[in-house]
């Protein structure tokens, strides 16, 4: 073995010490000295303001990459990405239309409770505000006099002060508030500004799952506001998306048992826009409108699919309207992000709508729009704020939320839809004389939609 006098190795690491010390010092007058000449080496219109700035060896990626370093982190880094967002703060529950009214602000807060308490923020989700629809923000959507006139009278019967009269030709009677209404206007001008942060934060590479808790009021139209929506943050959502991000398609996938007819309003004759609507049978319920028929106009002829439920349709139906229509027409449709407005009417215990789904079904429809998404790189906005029973609300909500991020969670139906034999477990037949009625129909659905759009589509041939 070789062996070396250790006596000779101090004054060695001394003189490399000294030797590597001249060289750092020769290294940053060099670089210091670039910098001040390199700037009067370019014209005017080549200099940055990096370009002018004396720098340091240390300084060097920081000017030059800290910016995109951080952007590159928050889009590829999935590993250290939370895979949720929710968008939540107090001031939504002044969405209250007074007492003794079907419609109060409390369901939010109520489920951020039950959230809260039953899945911790950990890694699952973060709790994030947003800042108020501006004025801007609002003309995308309605007219000034729609705006000033919705202001005024809302903010006049949260004082108890006299309201004015042109509010009825810009509301239907539902949106007039009882006693003790809260700030309405002020909320909803939130719920915009929440849709407006969902769309900034998946755009920016932050998240790439957004759920607004109250959004989906997808029945307020350009100028008429109509069974308790006042702005539609849905359409804000693909208006916005397409104006400020330039998206060329956008997909509207739309599962609250009303037909969204303010949504289809907005987009009925854009191309941009493809709006898959499922809700229960319109012959049969509010607004009277979503018929198979009604599949948009002009460049637009095609993009609006409604699928009418049959009353009671259940997991199985869902199921069926999902793998025969939404998922192909959607992988053919190719969006560039998906905005779902969903909510837990469907429920079969709803106080107002007559559809049979459960906790299962609401699971496996926030599961298959999770999988949609891969489309567009797992892009994809949730908006929630309907169902008219608080016994079932917060596990409905809860279980399609969960599903939609990707988040494991186990939730059991409170009890069985009575007709519903097979209880909550799902499998690839109905499991009683009634389903099989109720998809038997949902059958002839699906054949009666392929026939009117098979032109538009060519999965649907």
């Amino acid at each position: 073995m070789f062996h070396r006098n250790t006596s000779d190795i101090r004054p060695l690491a001394g003189h490399l010490e000294r030797r590597e010390f001249l060289k750092g010092i020769i290294s940053l007058g060099i670089l210091t000295l670039l910098s001040y000449l390199l700037p009067s080496c370019l014209s005017k219109s080549e200099q940055t303001p990096e370009a002018i700035i004396p720098i340091s060896p240390s300084d060097i990626p920081v000017i030059n990459d800290e910016k995109e370093v951080t952007k590159t982190a928050d889009t590829s880094d999935t590993s250290k990405r939370t895979p949720l967002a929710i968008l939540y703060r107090q001031e939504l529950q002044e969405y209250n239309f007074g007492t003794r009214r079907l419609y109060t602000g409390s369901r939010y807060r109520r489920f951020i409770d039950f959230l809260q308490e039953t899945l911790p923020e950990a890694d699952n989700y973060r709790i994030i505000k947003a800042d108020p629809a501006t004025r801007n923000d609002l003309i995308m959507l309605c007219s000034k006099e729609y705006i000033d006139i919705t202001r005024d009278y809302y903010k006049a019967a949260n004082l108890g002060l006299s309201r004015p009269e042109q509010f009825n030709q810009y509301h239907s009677k539902e949106n007039v508030p009882g006693e003790r209404p809260g700030k309405i206007e002020e909320a909803a001008r939130l719920i915009v500004g929440q849709a407006k942060k969902a769309c900034d934060l998946i755009q920016d590479g932050q998240y790439d799952k957004v759920v607004s808790i109250g959004g989906g009021m997808h029945h307020a139209r350009p100028d008429f506001g109509e069974a308790f929506c006042v702005y539609n943050d849905v359409a804000f959502c693909a208006l916005y998306l397409m104006q400020v991000y330039g998206l060329e398609r956008v997909l509207i996938l739309d599962t609250d048992a009303h037909a969204g007819n303010g949504t289809s309003e907005y987009f009925y004759n854009d191309p941009r826009v493809l709006l898959i609507d499922l809700h229960q049978d319109p012959a049969t319920l509010y607004p009277a409108s979503g018929f198979i028929n009604e599949i948009g106009s002009g460049k637009g002829k095609g993009f609006t699919i409604n699928i009418p439920m049959p009353v009671g349709a259940s997991y199985y139906s869902y199921q069926l309207a999902f793998e025969s229509i939404v998922e192909p027409v959607t992988k053919e449709f190719k969006p560039q992000i998906i905005i779902w407005e969903g909510g837990s009417d469907p429920h079969f215990g709803d106080r107002i709508c007559e559809l049979g789904l459960n906790i299962e079904g609401f699971k496996m429809m926030g599961e298959k729009v999770r999988v949609m998404s891969d489309i567009c790189g797992g892009k994809a906005i949730c908006l929630t704020c309907s169902g008219y029973n608080r016994k079932y609300r917060n596990f409905a909500w809860m279980a399609f939320i969960t599903r939609f991020g990707g988040i494991e969670l186990n939730l059991e139906e409170l009890e069985s839809f009575p007709e519903q034999s097979g209880g909550d477990t799902p499998s690839t037949e109905p499991a009683s004389i009634s389903d099989t009625i109720r998809f038997t129909e949902m059958e002839s659905i699906i054949t009666e939609l392929r026939s009117q759009l098979k032109d538009y589509w060519t999965c649907l041939r």
